[in-house]
Protein backbone atom coordinates (compact mmCIF):
# COMPACT_ATOMS: atom_id res chain seq x y z
CA UNK A 1 0.00 0.00 0.00
CA UNK A 2 1.37 3.46 -0.85
CA UNK A 3 2.57 5.36 1.73
CA UNK A 4 0.25 8.45 2.72
CA UNK A 5 1.21 12.14 2.13
CA UNK A 6 2.65 14.16 5.13
CA UNK A 7 0.20 17.34 5.61
CA UNK A 8 2.85 20.53 6.77
CA UNK A 9 1.68 23.94 7.56
CA UNK A 10 4.18 26.09 7.36
CA UNK A 11 2.43 29.59 8.31
CA UNK A 12 2.60 32.80 7.02
CA UNK A 13 6.31 33.24 5.56
CA UNK A 14 8.13 36.26 3.94
CA UNK A 15 7.81 35.32 0.14
CA UNK A 16 11.25 34.53 -0.40
CA UNK A 17 11.92 32.29 2.06
CA UNK A 18 8.48 30.57 1.04
CA UNK A 19 9.17 29.81 -2.33
CA UNK A 20 13.58 28.64 -0.67
CA UNK A 21 11.16 26.14 0.66
CA UNK A 22 9.45 24.71 -1.90
CA UNK A 23 13.24 24.43 -3.37
CA UNK A 24 14.35 22.46 -0.68
CA UNK A 25 11.43 20.49 -0.37
CA UNK A 26 12.01 19.42 -4.45
CA UNK A 27 15.62 18.09 -3.44
CA UNK A 28 14.95 16.44 -0.33
CA UNK A 29 12.18 14.51 -2.17
CA UNK A 30 14.89 13.43 -4.82
CA UNK A 31 17.05 12.53 -2.05
CA UNK A 32 13.69 10.56 -0.35
CA UNK A 33 14.45 12.15 2.59
CA UNK A 34 10.68 13.05 3.06
CA UNK A 35 7.67 11.93 2.38
CA UNK A 36 5.14 12.83 -0.65
CA UNK A 37 3.97 16.28 0.23
CA UNK A 38 0.73 18.14 0.75
CA UNK A 39 2.22 21.86 1.62
CA UNK A 40 -0.19 25.06 2.89
CA UNK A 41 1.82 28.01 3.73
CA UNK A 42 0.60 32.04 3.42
CA UNK A 43 2.68 34.94 2.98
CA UNK A 44 2.31 38.90 3.60
CA UNK A 45 1.44 41.45 1.04
CA UNK A 46 3.65 40.48 -1.93
CA UNK A 47 3.69 40.31 -5.75
CA UNK A 48 5.07 36.83 -7.21
CA UNK A 49 6.43 36.99 -10.67
CA UNK A 50 6.75 33.42 -13.08
CA UNK A 51 10.45 32.26 -13.57
CA UNK A 52 10.62 33.38 -16.69
CA UNK A 53 8.99 36.92 -16.55
CA UNK A 54 10.31 40.56 -16.89
CA UNK A 55 10.51 41.96 -13.81
CA UNK A 56 9.33 45.67 -14.23
CA UNK A 57 6.96 44.86 -17.05
CA UNK A 58 5.17 42.74 -14.39
CA UNK A 59 5.22 44.56 -11.14
CA UNK A 60 4.89 48.56 -10.30
CA UNK A 61 8.05 48.64 -8.44
CA UNK A 62 7.75 52.18 -7.11
CA UNK A 63 4.55 51.00 -5.15
CA UNK A 64 5.65 48.26 -4.06
CA UNK A 65 8.80 49.58 -2.32
CA UNK A 66 6.82 52.33 -1.07
CA UNK A 67 3.68 50.37 0.38
CA UNK A 68 5.89 47.34 1.50
CA UNK A 69 4.86 44.63 -0.54
CA UNK A 70 7.41 42.09 -0.94
CA UNK A 71 8.91 41.54 -4.47
CA UNK A 72 9.57 37.48 -5.43
CA UNK A 73 10.70 35.41 -8.60
CA UNK A 74 8.99 32.11 -8.30
CA UNK A 75 10.79 29.00 -9.61
CA UNK A 76 7.66 27.63 -11.37
CA UNK A 77 6.24 29.18 -14.39
CA UNK A 78 2.97 31.06 -15.17
CA UNK A 79 1.78 34.76 -14.75
CA UNK A 80 2.41 37.45 -11.95
CA UNK A 81 0.02 37.01 -8.56
CA UNK A 82 -0.66 39.01 -5.64
CA UNK A 83 -0.86 37.35 -2.25
CA UNK A 84 -1.18 38.23 1.17
CA UNK A 85 -2.74 36.83 4.70
CA UNK A 86 -5.64 36.77 3.12
CA UNK A 87 -5.53 33.95 0.62
CA UNK A 88 -4.00 30.19 1.27
CA UNK A 89 -1.19 28.67 -0.54
CA UNK A 90 -1.00 25.09 -1.12
CA UNK A 91 1.15 22.69 -2.83
CA UNK A 92 1.67 18.91 -3.43
CA UNK A 93 5.12 17.48 -3.84
CA UNK A 94 5.56 13.73 -4.91
CA UNK A 95 6.96 11.00 -6.91
CA UNK A 96 5.48 10.82 -10.46
CA UNK A 97 4.59 7.07 -9.59
CA UNK A 98 2.49 8.28 -6.68
CA UNK A 99 -0.38 9.05 -8.59
CA UNK A 100 0.25 6.65 -12.31
CA UNK A 101 -0.05 9.62 -14.35
CA UNK A 102 2.82 10.95 -16.22
CA UNK A 103 1.79 13.79 -18.42
CA UNK A 104 1.69 17.26 -16.96
CA UNK A 105 -1.17 18.35 -18.71
CA UNK A 106 -3.00 15.51 -17.55
CA UNK A 107 -1.52 15.91 -13.89
CA UNK A 108 -3.01 19.19 -13.95
CA UNK A 109 -5.93 18.36 -14.67
CA UNK A 110 -6.73 16.09 -12.31
CA UNK A 111 -5.03 17.96 -9.53
CA UNK A 112 -7.09 21.09 -9.96
CA UNK A 113 -10.76 19.02 -10.57
CA UNK A 114 -9.92 17.45 -7.06
CA UNK A 115 -9.16 20.97 -5.20
CA UNK A 116 -11.81 22.24 -6.99
CA UNK A 117 -14.31 19.06 -5.26
CA UNK A 118 -12.59 20.25 -2.09
CA UNK A 119 -13.75 24.09 -2.43
CA UNK A 120 -17.30 23.45 -3.75
CA UNK A 121 -17.94 21.10 -0.30
CA UNK A 122 -17.95 25.07 1.19
CA UNK A 123 -21.11 25.59 -0.98
CA UNK A 124 -19.32 27.07 -3.66
CA UNK A 125 -19.36 25.85 -7.58
CA UNK A 126 -15.97 25.72 -8.45
CA UNK A 127 -14.68 24.23 -11.50
CA UNK A 128 -11.71 23.30 -13.54
CA UNK A 129 -10.75 25.62 -16.22
CA UNK A 130 -8.16 24.60 -18.72
CA UNK A 131 -5.02 25.45 -18.59
CA UNK A 132 -4.58 26.08 -14.74
CA UNK A 133 -7.55 27.91 -12.71
CA UNK A 134 -10.02 27.60 -10.81
CA UNK A 135 -13.17 29.33 -11.31
CA UNK A 136 -16.67 30.47 -9.60
CA UNK A 137 -19.05 31.53 -12.60
CA UNK A 138 -16.07 32.40 -14.69
CA UNK A 139 -13.92 34.51 -12.27
CA UNK A 140 -10.74 33.09 -10.96
CA UNK A 141 -10.39 31.59 -7.17
CA UNK A 142 -7.59 29.96 -7.82
CA UNK A 143 -4.82 30.07 -9.74
CA UNK A 144 -2.28 26.75 -10.33
CA UNK A 145 0.85 25.56 -12.05
CA UNK A 146 3.88 23.31 -11.64
CA UNK A 147 6.85 21.55 -13.63
CA UNK A 148 8.91 18.27 -13.27
CA UNK A 149 11.98 17.97 -11.53
CA UNK A 150 13.47 14.79 -12.83
CA UNK A 151 10.54 12.50 -11.25
CA UNK A 152 9.56 14.90 -8.82
CA UNK A 153 6.59 16.89 -9.62
CA UNK A 154 6.12 20.39 -7.30
CA UNK A 155 2.42 21.32 -8.49
CA UNK A 156 1.09 24.41 -6.90
CA UNK A 157 -2.36 27.03 -6.03
CA UNK A 158 -4.09 29.68 -4.23
CA UNK A 159 -7.31 29.98 -2.65
CA UNK A 160 -8.48 33.73 -2.98
CA UNK A 161 -10.26 33.44 1.08
CA UNK A 162 -9.98 37.34 1.16
CA UNK A 163 -8.06 40.09 -0.53
CA UNK A 164 -6.95 43.47 -0.78
CA UNK A 165 -7.62 44.02 -4.26
CA UNK A 166 -6.97 47.42 -4.26
CA UNK A 167 -3.51 46.58 -3.71
CA UNK A 168 -3.64 44.06 -5.99
CA UNK A 169 -4.58 46.15 -8.71
CA UNK A 170 -1.75 48.89 -7.68
CA UNK A 171 1.08 45.92 -6.86
CA UNK A 172 1.05 44.22 -10.29
CA UNK A 173 0.82 46.10 -13.89
CA UNK A 174 -2.08 43.62 -15.46
CA UNK A 175 -2.30 43.57 -19.07
CA UNK A 176 -5.09 45.68 -20.20
CA UNK A 177 -5.70 42.43 -22.76
CA UNK A 178 -5.84 40.19 -19.70
CA UNK A 179 -8.47 42.59 -19.06
CA UNK A 180 -10.37 42.90 -22.30
CA UNK A 181 -10.41 39.76 -22.87
CA UNK A 182 -12.83 38.87 -20.06
CA UNK A 183 -14.93 41.89 -20.67
CA UNK A 184 -14.12 43.52 -17.03
CA UNK A 185 -13.45 46.73 -15.90
CA UNK A 186 -10.33 46.19 -14.05
CA UNK A 187 -8.14 43.25 -12.94
CA UNK A 188 -9.80 42.94 -9.66
CA UNK A 189 -13.52 42.01 -11.57
CA UNK A 190 -11.77 38.61 -12.64
CA UNK A 191 -11.00 37.05 -9.47
CA UNK A 192 -13.64 36.27 -6.83
CA UNK A 193 -12.84 35.43 -2.96
CA UNK A 194 -14.48 32.59 -0.78
CA UNK A 195 -15.24 36.00 1.64
CA UNK A 196 -17.18 37.36 -1.24
CA UNK A 197 -19.18 34.15 -2.17
CA UNK A 198 -19.87 32.87 1.36
CA UNK A 199 -20.14 36.20 3.57
CA UNK A 200 -21.04 35.46 7.29
CA UNK A 201 -20.86 32.13 6.63
CA UNK A 202 -16.75 31.91 5.62
CA UNK A 203 -15.07 29.52 7.27
CA UNK A 204 -11.39 29.56 8.87
CA UNK A 205 -8.49 28.49 7.51
CA UNK A 206 -8.07 25.04 9.35
CA UNK A 207 -11.90 24.33 7.49
CA UNK A 208 -10.66 25.48 4.11
CA UNK A 209 -7.64 23.41 4.30
CA UNK A 210 -9.04 20.34 5.45
CA UNK A 211 -11.75 20.69 2.37
CA UNK A 212 -9.06 20.77 0.18
CA UNK A 213 -7.29 17.66 1.77
CA UNK A 214 -10.69 15.64 0.99
CA UNK A 215 -10.53 16.62 -2.40
CA UNK A 216 -7.31 15.77 -2.85
CA UNK A 217 -7.76 12.31 -0.87
CA UNK A 218 -10.91 11.88 -2.72
CA UNK A 219 -10.00 13.13 -5.99
CA UNK A 220 -6.72 11.77 -6.14
CA UNK A 221 -6.88 8.33 -4.52
CA UNK A 222 -4.41 8.94 -1.74
CA UNK A 223 -3.80 8.92 1.84
CA UNK A 224 -2.57 11.69 3.90
CA UNK A 225 -2.14 12.84 7.34
CA UNK A 226 -0.39 15.20 9.22
CA UNK A 227 3.23 15.38 9.57
CA UNK A 228 6.29 17.66 10.82
CA UNK A 229 8.77 19.82 9.22
CA UNK A 230 12.04 18.50 9.28
CA UNK A 231 15.10 20.38 10.41
CA UNK A 232 16.85 19.34 7.04
CA UNK A 233 14.11 20.83 5.31
CA UNK A 234 14.48 24.37 7.04
CA UNK A 235 18.68 24.42 6.81
CA UNK A 236 18.50 23.79 3.30
CA UNK A 237 15.66 26.73 2.70
CA UNK A 238 17.87 28.80 4.35
CA UNK A 239 20.91 28.01 1.89
CA UNK A 240 18.76 28.29 -1.20
CA UNK A 241 17.71 31.69 0.30
CA UNK A 242 21.15 32.90 0.81
CA UNK A 243 23.06 31.71 -2.29
CA UNK A 244 19.95 32.49 -4.81
CA UNK A 245 16.40 32.80 -3.89
CA UNK A 246 16.46 35.38 -1.11
CA UNK A 247 18.63 37.95 -3.51
CA UNK A 248 17.57 41.19 -5.22
CA UNK A 249 19.98 39.77 -8.17
CA UNK A 250 17.81 36.54 -8.50
CA UNK A 251 14.67 38.68 -8.30
CA UNK A 252 15.94 40.71 -11.06
CA UNK A 253 17.10 38.64 -13.21
CA UNK A 254 15.17 39.14 -16.34
CA UNK A 255 14.52 42.81 -16.16
CA UNK A 256 13.37 45.67 -19.20
CA UNK A 257 15.98 43.67 -21.53
CA UNK A 258 14.01 45.60 -24.33
CA UNK A 259 16.01 48.69 -23.07
CA UNK A 260 19.54 47.60 -23.94
CA UNK A 261 20.47 48.95 -27.31
CA UNK A 262 20.42 46.99 -30.26
CA UNK A 263 17.87 44.13 -28.97
CA UNK A 264 14.92 43.67 -30.80
CA UNK A 265 11.66 42.25 -29.23
CA UNK A 266 9.07 39.91 -30.14
CA UNK A 267 5.61 38.37 -28.87
CA UNK A 268 3.39 35.43 -29.84
CA UNK A 269 0.03 34.40 -27.50
CA UNK A 270 -1.06 30.88 -28.02
CA UNK A 271 -2.88 28.19 -25.79
CA UNK A 272 -0.19 27.92 -23.57
CA UNK A 273 0.14 31.80 -22.43
CA UNK A 274 2.51 34.35 -24.14
CA UNK A 275 6.29 34.34 -25.06
CA UNK A 276 7.95 37.59 -25.58
CA UNK A 277 11.22 36.99 -27.06
CA UNK A 278 14.35 39.38 -27.28
CA UNK A 279 16.84 38.64 -29.85
CA UNK A 280 20.42 40.38 -30.58
CA UNK A 281 21.70 40.32 -34.11
CA UNK A 282 25.37 40.19 -35.53
CA UNK A 283 27.52 39.75 -38.48
CA UNK A 284 27.98 42.13 -41.46
CA UNK A 285 24.38 41.45 -42.66
CA UNK A 286 23.10 41.12 -39.14
CA UNK A 287 22.33 37.37 -40.03
CA UNK A 288 24.13 35.89 -36.96
CA UNK A 289 21.67 35.59 -33.76
CA UNK A 290 24.03 36.41 -31.07
CA UNK A 291 21.72 35.82 -27.89
CA UNK A 292 18.32 35.33 -27.71
CA UNK A 293 16.06 36.33 -24.19
CA UNK A 294 12.70 33.84 -23.79
CA UNK A 295 10.19 35.85 -21.61
CA UNK A 296 6.52 35.06 -20.52
CA UNK A 297 3.79 33.26 -18.56
CA UNK A 298 4.12 29.80 -19.67
CA UNK A 299 4.90 26.55 -17.88
CA UNK A 300 7.29 24.37 -19.26
CA UNK A 301 9.29 21.73 -17.07
CA UNK A 302 11.86 22.05 -15.70
CA UNK A 303 12.39 25.44 -15.96
CA UNK A 304 15.90 24.95 -17.17
CA UNK A 305 14.86 23.72 -20.37
CA UNK A 306 14.49 27.53 -21.49
CA UNK A 307 18.07 28.24 -20.56
CA UNK A 308 19.41 24.99 -22.55
CA UNK A 309 17.04 26.25 -25.57
CA UNK A 310 18.80 29.85 -25.23
CA UNK A 311 22.43 28.20 -25.07
CA UNK A 312 20.98 25.65 -28.12
CA UNK A 313 19.90 29.05 -29.98
CA UNK A 314 22.95 31.50 -29.34
CA UNK A 315 25.06 31.79 -32.78
CA UNK A 316 22.92 30.09 -35.15
CA UNK A 317 22.42 31.75 -38.66
CA UNK A 318 19.07 32.84 -39.23
CA UNK A 319 18.30 30.56 -41.79
CA UNK A 320 18.39 27.53 -39.40
CA UNK A 321 16.77 29.15 -36.47
CA UNK A 322 13.90 26.76 -37.40
CA UNK A 323 15.51 23.34 -37.27
CA UNK A 324 17.57 24.34 -34.35
CA UNK A 325 13.96 24.88 -32.21
CA UNK A 326 12.53 21.91 -33.47
CA UNK A 327 15.84 19.53 -33.30
CA UNK A 328 15.78 21.08 -29.24
CA UNK A 329 12.53 19.81 -28.79
CA UNK A 330 12.65 16.32 -30.37
CA UNK A 331 16.43 15.60 -28.48
CA UNK A 332 15.47 17.15 -24.59
CA UNK A 333 12.72 15.67 -22.83
CA UNK A 334 10.36 18.29 -21.71
CA UNK A 335 6.71 18.60 -20.30
CA UNK A 336 4.95 21.07 -21.35
CA UNK A 337 1.85 22.25 -20.66
CA UNK A 338 -0.32 23.70 -24.05
CA UNK A 339 2.81 25.48 -25.30
CA UNK A 340 4.59 24.02 -28.24
CA UNK A 341 8.03 24.54 -30.32
CA UNK A 342 5.59 26.16 -32.52
CA UNK A 343 4.92 28.81 -30.59
CA UNK A 344 8.52 29.72 -29.48
CA UNK A 345 9.81 29.70 -33.22
CA UNK A 346 6.38 32.49 -33.76
CA UNK A 347 7.98 34.48 -30.98
CA UNK A 348 11.65 34.56 -31.90
CA UNK A 349 10.21 34.71 -35.92
CA UNK A 350 8.36 37.94 -34.91
CA UNK A 351 11.81 39.61 -33.25
CA UNK A 352 13.44 38.77 -36.27
CA UNK A 353 11.30 40.30 -38.59
CA UNK A 354 10.77 43.50 -36.35
CA UNK A 355 14.28 44.18 -37.18
CA UNK A 356 13.45 43.57 -41.87
CA UNK A 357 10.66 45.79 -41.04
CA UNK A 358 12.69 48.38 -39.57
CA UNK A 359 15.65 47.84 -41.17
Amino acid sequence: MPKPFRIIDTGVREGRSNIAFDAALIELRQQDQVADTIRFMRFPPTALIGRHQDLSREINLDYCAEDGVGTVRRITGGGAIYLDEGQLGWELVFHRSSLGIAALPDLAREICNAAAAGLARLGVDARFRPRNDIEVDGRKISGTGGFFDGDILIYQGTVLVDMNAAQMVKALNVPQSKVAKHNLDSAAQRVVTLKELLGDDLPDMQTIQATLIAGFTDGLGISAEPGEITVAEEALAKEHFDSEIGTDEFVAEIDSPADVDGVLAGTHTGAGGTIDSFVKLEGPTRQILQRVLITGDFFITPPRVIFDLEAHLQGSRLSEIELRIKQFFDETDIGMLSVTADDFLASISAAIESNRSTG
